[in-house]
């Protein structure tokens, strides 16, 4: 690959990135929100309670952001933090009915700013675009090892 070509898909991710992350807190902030407390919000909608280490592993975030997030949310009324039986230092997360109405909320929202996002795009497209997207990150994930070239 050239540079140009290289520069080009690097640009475009980096744009992406910065405008959809700043589109998403303005849509997120009349909720009360700020971004990466809605993906918090999200995971425990879809999985249910879980400690603090398996929600930070879940969200691909550092521990000390969730707990700060947790706190802000806790905080809010939107989810409550117990001590885990299994493990005393461990706290469990789970939504409260206040959290389960934000993250229906959360949820609409998301459908409008993936619909923004993608207008435009043929159906197809966008049918690929979570492989594709997913596959990228893959690509770039400095959590796990390098796969060699094929």
């Amino acid at each position: 690959m050239d540079f140009d070509q290289a520069d080009a898909i690097n640009q475009a991710i980096r744009l992406l990135t910065l405008r959809h992350r700043a589109r998403a807190a303005a849509l997120l902030a009349p909720l009360g929100l700020h971004t990466g407390q809605e993906a918090l919000l999200l995971e425990l909608d879809r999985n249910g309670p879980m400690i603090q280490a398996q929600l930070s592993d879940a969200l691909g975030c550092e521990p000390p952001s969730v707990t700060l997030m947790a706190r802000k949310l806790e905080a809010s009324g939107h989810i409550r933090r117990t001590p885990s039986p299994a493990d005393k230092r461990a706290s469990i997360i789970e939504l409260t009915d206040s959290g389960k109405a934000l993250a229906d909320q959360v949820k609409q929202l998301w459908c409008a700013l993936a619909e923004e996002t993608v207008t435009g795009l043929p159906a197809q497209t966008v049918a690929e675009l979570p492989g594709i997207l997913n596959t990228l990150t893959g690509n770039v994930d400095t959590r796990r090892p390098r796969q060699p070239a094929r």
